[in-house]
């Protein structure tokens, strides 16, 4: 940990020594825009530093960038915070409730047992089957969340089946991730590049609809299951886990009370995706509905929030308008445009960078910081930032080359017994071939 944190210092003392040169690189201090620019620059890569070595914690991170914002004076405190008010961050969180309401009345276990009777014992018939549902069910709840719960039922069905967990988990992970695409609500990064959109794309550019997304991710996902199942499955780790009776013992807490659960998520599905009521409006009214049913309870309702993702997205979201407010996002597209200037380059360097990124640090926390640099690139270059911010967002959730890259690869890592470099052998061939995918069929659904 001290020489992480040396290198931490190291790096962050560099950047303001960097960013000082540039503010008096001719003798004199710059006009407050232009040092507005660089200041707000040196913020988000402080930021970026600070996410990657995670010297403190990432919500903690998150949270100094409005504070350091408003102490340089780059936007008011009061847009600085404004931003815990935003219409994605109450979506998110009321989605966690909703969505937990569905777990502990028991869908999730229904979905399980229903698995384990179709696969008959089968290990890629369980490993379509887990992928499937798994990444069915992420689409519209918490794809962490979902994975959480699918654990403990995973575990017992390998056990049933005699087959090691070490050959589904991983797999039912990215399906998770991928899952997650296919709709607004299905992980964050959707709804921060829509929030971005709203915030710097263009007049007359409307962000995304609710299954949108789908168009794109529903194409990920069907591949990223194809490959498991017929070719991606040789090369998944033959870790030996042991079931204790305690992950076994997760049970439904209150099943009399499913019904209500379902039909209150199927409303507010349905609400958000005929824009009946406003997205907002409908996942809190569904938020606030399971605690009135008694589907669940004030403190387990408060538990169900990841309170990490919504202090990221919240405190990332300031950068968004600093970038713009202070021109910084225009000095940056301003320089890229004057060395790419192809569309296509431009949609694989955002690809690939936003995949290398997230697979060391959040990638709602990449996603943040790479849509407010894209959008004015592509404005610059005459293009639509749809493409642009579209292929962001899915490489954000499209990673696998390690277990810190989205919070499902996190969570099979202990129960899978797997090991740092198992997530690379078994990832990079779809790590690679989800990049093709972006680069070759987002232009042909939103063109340049």
């Amino acid at each position: 940990m001290p020489r992480k944190i040396l290198l931490a210092v190291l790096l962050v003392a560099s950047i303001v020594l960097l960013t000082a040169g540039l503010c008096f690189a001719q003798g004199a201090v710059p006009q407050p825009p232009t040092s507005h620019a660089y200041i707000t620059l040196a913020i988000l890569a402080v930021a970026a530093v600070l996410f990657f070595t995670e010297v403190i914690p990432l919500p903690v991170t998150a949270m100094l960038v409005p504070v350091a914002l408003s102490i340089f004076n780059i936007i008011p405190s009061a847009a600085a915070f404004a931003n815990f008010g935003n219409k994605w961050v109450i979506i998110f969180m009321a989605m966690f409730i909703v969505g937990e309401a569905t777990f502990v009345t028991g869908f999730a276990d229904k979905v399980g047992k229903a698995t384990v009777k179709l696969s008959k014992g089968n290990q890629t018939s369980l490993l379509l089957l887990s992928m499937l549902s798994v990444g069915i069910l992420s689409a519209f709840l918490s794809n962490t969340g979902t994975t959480v719960v699918a654990i403990p039922m995973i575990m017992g069905m390998c056990a049933s089946a005699n087959i090691k967990p070490g050959k589904i988990l991983m797999p039912v992970a990215f399906a998770a991730s991928l899952g997650g695409t296919m709709t607004l609500v299905g992980t964050p990064p959707n709804g921060l590049v829509n929030s971005v959109l709203e915030k710097m794309g263009p007049e007359g550019v409307a962000p995304f609809a609710f299954f949108e997304f789908a168009k794109i991710g529903a194409i990920l996902f069907v591949v990223g299951i194809a490959y498991y199942a017929l070719i991606g499955k040789k090369f998944l780790p033959d870790s030996v886990v042991e079931c204790t009776e305690e992950e076994l013992a997760a049970k439904p807490k209150r099943p009399e009370k499913m019904p209500f659960s379902l039909l209150i998520f199927a409303f507010v599905v349905a609400a958000m995706a005929t824009k009946f009521l406003a997205l907002e409006v409908a996942a809190m009214l569904g938020a606030c509905l399971v605690v009135i049913t008694g589907c669940m309870t004030m403190k387990e309702a408060f538990r169900s929030v990841d309170w990490t993702t919504i202090f990221l997205f919240a405190g990332m979201l300031s950068m968004s308008t600093a970038m713009e407010k202070s021109s910084a996002a225009a000095l940056i597209a301003e320089n890229v445009v004057n060395m790419v200037d192809n569309p296509y380059l431009i949609l694989a360097v955002c690809c690939g960078i936003t995949a290398l990124v997230t697979n060391f640090m959040s990638n709602t926390a990449t996603t943040a910081l790479m849509a407010p640099l894209a959008i004015p690139i592509a404005i610059k270059s005459g293009i639509s930032p749809l493409p642009v911010v579209m292929g962001i967002a899915m490489s954000a959730s499209a990673c696998f080359l390690t277990p810190v890259a989205t919070p499902p690869n996190t969570i099979v890592l202990g129960p899978g017994n797997y090991r740092f470099m198992d997530y690379f052998k078994a990832g990079w061939p779809l790590q690679i071939i989800s990049f093709i995918i972006c680069v070759v069929f987002i232009p042909m659904i939103w063109p340049f």
